[in-house]
């Protein structure tokens, strides 16, 4: 893609929607954790947008920390091979721990965080997602918060990303071409 390139976009899911979702989905939160202190962990890099507009609605005592995974590279689809670029650096043994992800398609990436999140014992773990393919996920477990189920489109903005272009977007597009 050239930098002369100019994107088609539809306006999929508006800033104010997303806004208000997310301050639903803290009431939850900060109602099912009164009194817990749980790790919000950022799965990088497109939950960054969420995760900072989510934890300044959540009310509780809480930590932050960040995992990072690739599945994708500059691909549409996912390459079905989910590797760890950046462990955590918190302890979670024994800890409430809610995992924030931008988008769940395949789930390929949830079920490799689940698996290595899960051998360290943690007291309990939750999924939160802002946007959720409901007809092409596979898991075989809940994702306890949605913002969001969305039919299996390409969106980009609010920090998903195309060839790690386009997250800065205030809402969330459908990709419809790049010119």
């Amino acid at each position: 893609m050239s930098a002369q390139s100019v994107p088609v976009l539809e306006e999929y899911i508006s800033e104010e929607k997303i806004s208000n979702r997310i301050k639903q989905i803290a009431k939850k939160l900060n109602k099912d954790y009164k009194d817990k202190n749980p790790i919000f962990i950022g799965i990088l890099n497109g939950s960054f947008i969420f995760l900072a507009d989510l934890i300044r609605e959540i009310k509780v005592d809480c930590e932050m920390d960040f995992l990072k995974l690739s599945s994708y590279g500059d691909d549409k689809i996912s390459s079905g091979d989910v590797k760890l670029l950046k462990d955590l650096n918190c302890q979670i043994e024994n800890r409430h721990i809610i995992i924030i992800e931008d988008i769940v398609d395949s789930g390929l990436s949830l079920k490799f965080i689940k698996n290595i999140i899960e051998i360290k014992n943690p007291a309990s773990l939750r999924f939160v997602s802002l946007l959720f393919k409901k007809n092409i996920s596979n898991l075989d477990f809940k994702v306890d918060y949605i913002g969001f189920k969305i039919k299996n489109e390409f969106v980009i903005g609010y920090g998903l990303d195309y060839a790690q272009k386009y997250r800065n977007l205030k809402g969330i597009y459908v990709l419809k071409s790049i010119n």
